[in-house]
């Protein structure tokens, strides 16, 4: 797991992981991670991307769609773990304390019927 700086951008974490990828057969990404150097790692390693093209690429990529709306899943995890307000808002210095903190909202998340 790799806990990163707020302020980084999608595709510069993605490149700090690259190594670190588990044999999987897809990726399924935002936009955010639409590059064509992290394409091509993908491609490297065997697995499809289904990254929906950034707006300024002249000429997109295409994706499927079906596969892309279930990103919403993620997307309610996420808002979940930042409705816990130390979460939201990181007041934890150390990267292992916000760790810890984010690993005990989603273990009462998980737990407590919703």
């Amino acid at each position: 797991m790799l806990l990163n700086e707020g302020q980084m951008s999608d595709y510069k974490g993605a490149a700090l992981m690259t190594d670190a990828f588990p044999r999987v057969k897809a990726l399924l990404a935002d936009r955010g991670y639409d590059a064509d150097w992290f394409r091509h790692v993908l491609a490297e390693r065997g697995i499809t991307a289904y990254i929906p093209s950034k707006t300024s690429r002249k000429v997109p990529i295409p994706h499927d769609t079906g596969l892309y709306r279930q990103r919403h899943r993620i997307e309610n995890m996420f808002a979940k773990l930042k409705d816990w307000r130390r979460i939201h808002t990181r007041y934890d210095r150390c990267a292992h304390t916000f760790m810890s903190a984010i690993c005990i909202a989603a273990t009462v998340i998980f737990w407590l019927p919703q």
